[in-house]
């Protein structure tokens, strides 16, 4: 075991600014006043057996198809920059279909909200760079977050207020940003080499 407290605190850091779980608190209000009730607990072990799953075999699935970690990982900067734009401008860039009530635990809240593309492609980046126990122990730290959060949306809601909601998603935004542009580097680097 090779655990790195630097690690593990970026990695956290860079997936919990993707899934963006606070700034997705109006979706979760909205959601649950849709379906009565959300499972916090399916929703986030859900979530988190689709992270742990995808780290350990979404490079065999990508070398299946002939791509390796380091052009993945250019990829996803390419993904994290859009949504790192989406978050900081207030734009919608990504659009994703609703669920019904009865599956709102699934879709779209566990996939694609939470455990969705640009926090697959992150892990998989992330993967490219860290130890993948570091790894493991940032999506626990996340989803241990996510229920929290879900658990107490409605008052976190009261609380942050709108104008709140919006300041995080930026400051967030603005981190992923300059991970975007970090992970875009330092990968398109090892591609030329």
């Amino acid at each position: 075991m090779n655990f790195n407290f630097k690690e593990i605190f970026t990695g956290t850091m860079i997936l919990f600014a993707v899934i963006d779980i606070i700034g997705n608190i109006p979706i979760i209000i909205s959601l649950r006043e849709k379906a009565g009730h959300i499972n916090s607990g399916k929703a986030s072990i859900i979530a988190a057996v689709v992270m742990i799953v995808f780290l350990f075999i979404g490079e065999q699935i990508l070398s299946l198809i002939g791509i390796n970690v380091n052009e993945f990982a250019v990829a996803g900067a390419f993904i994290l920059f859009f949504i790192a734009l989406e978050m900081i401008l207030g734009v919608t860039l990504f659009k994703e279909d609703e669920g019904t009530a009865d599956i709102a635990a699934i879709f779209p809240l566990a996939f694609p909200m939470l455990a969705g593309p640009g926090s697959l492609t992150t892990l998989l980046s992330l993967r490219a760079e860290y130890s993948i126990e570091n790894i493991i122990v940032a999506i626990i730290i996340n989803i241990t977050v996510i229920y929290i959060v879900l658990k107490t949306s409605a008052r976190l809601q009261k609380f942050l207020g709108k104008n709140g909601i919006i300041v995080i998603r930026k400051v967030f935004g603005v981190v992923l940003l300059a991970i975007a542009v970090k992970l875009f580097t330092s990968n398109i680097q090892e591609l030329f080499n």
